[in-house]
């Protein structure tokens, strides 16, 4: 039997990367998987490839910052699958600068999309999750639900750079905690992992010259080479972790394995920031 067979997940921000990784891990292990990404087109592949795998996907293409988008996301999963059993909240970006040179539109950017976005996916989710438990318990008893946001290290441990990612980062354990003691009665467990260095666009060798648009926001994307080769040396495992390795912990948080863990922050970090 696989670990989340008949089970629907809805993974935002997984058009590539951690999130297409996921997406794609916790559907090899039975679930229907909703996948979201900004870029229709990266959404749409990323469900394709499951689909071709053998498995059960559909894309609902969309910025999570939109506030109308949390209904049109979570409707998009009871029309597709008639339901959604776990959410991981991944979609992300950086837009870095030191404090003095941070615009208000730089602040603002992080904390919508890395805290307001999470925080109103979930609110949406409680409309379904609160009625069904209640039912469920009155019944015999709520079935397990399981909610896993994307945090990191800059969130727990802070960094140079990234106030605003950081604040956002670490007001999403905030959230995750807080829900992980109101949603315990609806047997819903709500945990985070805080990831470390992992390979993917956002920590590739800064070209800049390569800029993406995010939300109306022109992004550098990468980091300076010498903070990277830095940040390499102080992992305790002599290398960055892969995208792959990244989505093990939210299957298993997402998993029938973790059905007594909530309210807790899994450091995905190679053995940094121990």
């Amino acid at each position: 039997m696989q670990l989340l067979e008949g089970k629907t997940a809805v993974v935002t921000g997984a058009g590539r990367g951690i999130g297409r990784a996921v997406a794609e891990l916790l559907a090899e292990n039975g679930a229907s998987v909703l996948v979201n990404d900004l870029d229709e087109t990266e959404a749409n592949e990323t469900a394709a490839a499951i689909r071709v795998a053998g498995f059960k996907a559909e894309a609902v293409a969309g910025s999570v910052t939109d506030p109308a988008f949390p209904s049109r996301l979570l409707s998009g999963a009871m029309d597709a699958f008639g339901g959604f059993d776990i959410i991981v909240n991944n979609a992300g970006y950086t837009f870095d600068g030191m404090i003095h040179k941070m615009s208000d539109e730089q602040w603002y950017a992080m904390i919508d999309c890395h805290l307001t976005a999470p925080f109103r996916i979930l609110r949406e989710a409680s409309k379904y999750w609160r009625d069904l438990a209640k039912q469920e318990n009155e019944a015999g008893g709520a079935k397990p639900r399981k909610v896993i946001n994307v945090s990191s290290t800059s969130g727990v441990a802070g960094n140079a750079g990234q106030v605003n990612y950081s604040a956002g980062k670490m007001g999403i354990v905030g959230v995750t905690k807080t829900l992980a003691k109101e949603w315990g009665r609806y047997n819903v467990c709500v945990n985070a992992v805080a990831y470390g260095f992992i390979e993917t666009r956002l920590t590739q060798a800064k070209d800049r010259s390569i800029k993406a648009s995010v939300d109306g926001n022109e992004v550098e994307i990468g980091i300076p080479e010498g903070i990277r080769e830095m940040a390499i040396k102080g992992i305790p495992l002599g290398r960055p972790g892969k995208p792959e390795e990244a989505a093990g912990p939210v299957l298993f948080l997402a998993s029938p394995l973790a059905d007594f863990v909530t309210g807790h922050v899994v450091l995905v970090t190679g053995g940094s920031y121990m």
